[in-house]
């Protein structure tokens, strides 16, 4: 058996670990599971004042005081941030997302980069912003110069811009959840938490950033015909921008209004509890604005979890891979924003509650979908392919001093 070749890969993110997020927790994870496969994993990120390491689980950080993209504009000093992506001697490069400046620095100078260059761009959430006009009139011809670019989705608006404009190096890689935190449940997360066995515990998982929907998912729980019932809302804050104190009210609102039948929590406990609440709900609720790929119906699937959910991002064709999810109605804005309604999502509920076998069913289906298709380390398989033939186009090409 011929052994893999073993990469220096560079992966750039805006934030990273122990920053939370749907990009932080993606390219955590890939960069970590390459590094057990041999490879050498490098992220340039965000300098965080809390992040104590410069290597984390085998995957070297590589820190920079820089913040803004290219509408913005660009704060920090950026010449050891080139000076990486110049003489880094890297064989690859990932850029995770557009529109923050850790890909939009790499973007007028992508030609110059001495080694092959895969960009992922999470969804183009500014595409239908006026500030953003020159920003996407320029991107396509700056996609062109990548090597291979890497979309979540058959259907959301990031490649629906590449087939527009002719792109066809690409791939599609879903994204996932992690066997190795939800394979085994933990059923403990009711009695720490105070919640009787027999209410009915729904879950919501997003930061308070106003755009996760927890004002709908709140309305609809106190709408529900149900009885009582918990919604657990777990979410974190993010400095200058939160609304944690509107949803604190609500919550209040909501046990006054229900006489206390039903109730809200509102909580950022350790990654531990937050898997935990997954395996505990019966279901799992999404409201957002938007979304590229949410990774958190991904962990529903992988908790036994049916959800309900907007229609934001590929949250509908999540739910046909899976078997295991409800879209309501969604309406979308003409700034691509996706709002649903109260009633809607309170109606939802009612008819999942009330129809145990679809749960099991739709539990079964999304977990056995999961344990298929979506746990990171079946992903991260698809980024080291993707990787090795970039790699090897790389050492075939005669430009570059190769075997023809």
């Amino acid at each position: 058996m011929v052994a893999r070749p073993k990469l220096k890969i560079l992966h750039t993110v805006e934030f990273y670990h122990p920053s939370r997020g749907g990009a932080q927790e993606l390219v955590k994870r890939i960069s970590e599971l390459l590094v057990r496969r041999g490879h050498e994993v490098t992220v340039a990120t965000t300098r965080l004042p809390e992040r104590r390491e410069t290597v984390i689980n085998g995957v070297r950080i590589a820190e920079f005081g820089i913040s803004g993209n290219s509408a913005r504009g660009f704060r920090g000093d950026t010449l050891d941030y080139f000076k990486l992506l110049r003489s880094g001697g890297f064989d690859v490069m990932m850029n995770y997302a557009a529109q923050q400046w850790a890909t939009d620095l790499v973007l007028p100078i992508v030609d110059q980069i001495p080694y092959r260059k895969v960009l992922s761009p999470c969804g183009f959430s500014g595409l239908f912003w006026p500030e953003y006009g020159p920003y996407f009139r320029m991107l396509p011809e700056r996609l062109r110069l990548y090597d291979h670019l890497i979309f979540h989705s058959r259907t959301y608006r990031d490649i629906g811009l590449a087939q527009q404009h002719g792109l066809s190096h690409l791939s599609v890689i879903p994204n996932g959840a992690a066997y190795e935190e939800f394979g085994t449940p933990d059923k403990t997360f009711r009695e720490r938490y105070g919640i009787p066995k027999d209410r009915p515990l729904l879950l919501t998982v997003g930061s308070h950033t106003f755009l996760k929907g927890h004002e709908l998912c709140m309305r609809a729980l106190r709408k529900a015909q149900i009885g009582p019932a918990t919604l657990v809302v777990i979410g974190n804050t993010l400095p200058n921008l939160s609304c944690l104190p509107q949803c604190s009210s609500l919550a209040r609102n909501v046990r006054w209004t229900t006489l206390g039948r039903k109730q809200v929590l509102l909580v950022d406990p350790p990654r531990e509890d937050v898997v935990a609440a997954y395996h505990a709900a019966d279901l799992f609720l999404f409201g957002s604005n938007i979304e590229c790929s949410p990774i958190v119906l991904f962990e529903a699937m992988a908790s036994r979890t049916p959800f309900i959910s907007t229609a934001c991002g590929n949250a509908g064709e999540i739910a046909a891979w899976s078997g295991s999810g409800t879209i309501i109605p969604t309406r979308h804005t003409s700034g691509g924003l996706v709002t649903g309604k109260t009633t809607d999502m309170a109606r939802a509920i009612e008819r999942m509650l009330a129809d145990p076998s679809k749960r099991e069913r739709q539990a079964e289906a999304g977990y056995q979908a999961w344990r298929r298709d979506f746990t990171w380390e079946t992903i991260a398989e698809q980024y080291e392919r993707v990787y090795l033939n970039q790699q090897k186009a790389h050492s075939s090409d005669p430009r570059q001093g190769g075997a023809n």
